[in-house]
């Protein structure tokens, strides 16, 4: 298998999210909520990666940044 078809698995924290994508934390968890009208269903979900604590895969990320790209040069 070529290396640059191997992903690491990272998982990243809400600051490094925030980061990435611009969104401030609560707009961050509008887009999480069903009963926001931010609500996306798209969004990223976290991931519990402790007894309070959660993480996002980065992977998940970027495709998601990916995909927001791909419907703006439509």
């Amino acid at each position: 298998m070529p290396l640059d078809s191997v992903r690491v698995l990272k998982i990243i924290r809400i600051k490094h999210v925030i980061e990435r994508i611009g969104l401030s934390r609560s707009s961050i968890y509008d887009r999480l909520n069903p009963d926001s009208p931010r609500y996306d269903a798209s969004f990223p979900r976290p991931i519990s990666i402790g007894i309070s604590a959660v993480g996002w895969l980065e992977v998940d990320v970027d495709e998601w940044i990916k995909s927001r790209v791909a419907q703006s040069i439509k």
